[in-house]
């Protein structure tokens, strides 16, 4: 949702919302659509003040009747945690940890797997001012995963993260399997989801903490970023140690072979249909792959546009 007025249209007050496709495109094409004719009974002054537009650029203006009648969920992102609280000034405390899980090494996974998920990243978290006139300090702790919408091309898809948050004991220093095996988490995310970015509000007594992010299942790889938000001051820092798991040896990459003629002639098909973005349509792979296979001996039966379209889905 990018704006919201009220015109006069035939002698009545019509409320208006804009809104944005980020994939951009797709439009709505009813009533105050981009070339609707509702647009014709207003002045030039009045579409000026609306930034009305009949560009194909994803963004479009439409009754807000027809927005509730369309749309069943509104998401609101608030960038700072006091963007939805009243116009009082508030300072908030923000700290930044960057990490990766990486497979053999931090990417542990979820307390389903304890074998394991003591190797995830760690982060000890001191909450040290109570709210005013509360017994307890409020902080957000928001984790993100980086860069999936850049991968998304090479095919790497959101991953299904959350976090959990233990009552640290009196040291300083990476916790082992065996506390995690007999220590319940105090808070954690809602659930574990596919999601860039998971975050809730929290309210513990003073104290310190270990936040552990994971993603749900061991030895999936991804750059992350751990934001925790809080009114008063907090520390947090990273927990550095040894951490060393018995996992199988990675066999040895076979040497690949030589492309035929066969294959270079289908790549080459490839890359000229699907273009620089290397991606193709169910159509695409239902001709590719029908090509493909008329240069062989090999007798089959056409393939069908609905296979090639669950093929696509399932990537």
């Amino acid at each position: 949702v990018t704006g919201i007025d009220e015109v006069n249209y035939q002698g009545q007050t019509v409320r208006l919302i804009r809104v944005r496709n980020p994939w951009g495109q797709v439009e709505w094409n009813g009533a105050w659509s981009d070339n609707s004719s509702e647009w014709d009974s207003l002045s030039p002054s009045e579409k000026q003040q609306l930034h009305h537009t009949a560009l194909d650029d994803g963004e479009f203006w439409m009754k807000f009747e027809d927005f509730l009648s369309n749309f069943e969920k509104v998401e609101i992102c608030n960038l700072t945690p006091d963007a939805l609280e009243d116009n009082a000034a508030h300072k908030w405390e923000v700290s930044i940890h960057q990490g990766s899980w990486v497979r053999g090494a931090t990417a542990g996974g979820c307390r389903n797997f304890i074998e394991t998920f003591w190797t995830n990243p760690q982060f000890k978290l001191q909450l040290t001012e109570k709210d005013e006139g509360q017994d307890e300090c409020t902080f957000v702790a928001a984790l993100m995963q980086k860069n999936r919408r850049k991968l998304r091309k090479l095919g790497a898809a959101l991953l299904t993260i959350g976090y959990a948050i233990y009552e640290s004991p009196d040291k300083d220093e990476h916790l082992t399997k065996d506390f995690f095996r007999y220590h319940a988490s105090r808070a954690k995310s809602k659930s574990y989801i596919n999601l860039r970015e998971v975050s809730d509000r929290f309210e513990l007594p003073p104290g310190d903490y270990i936040i552990v992010p994971t993603t749900y299942e061991p030895q999936q790889e991804a750059d992350f970023c751990l934001r925790v938000f809080s009114e008063k001051r907090v520390v947090t820092k990273e927990m550095d140690g040894n951490v060393n798991i018995d996992l199988p040896e990675i066999p040895e990459p076979t040497q690949p072979q030589e492309e035929t003629e066969e294959e270079k002639q289908f790549r080459d098909l490839f890359k000229q249909i699907s273009g620089p973005d290397m991606e193709i349509s169910a159509e695409d792979l239902q001709y590719i792959l029908n090509a493909a296979l008329e240069k062989t001996k090999i007798e089959f039966q056409k393939i069908r546009l609905l296979s090639c379209q669950n093929i696509i889905s399932s990537m």
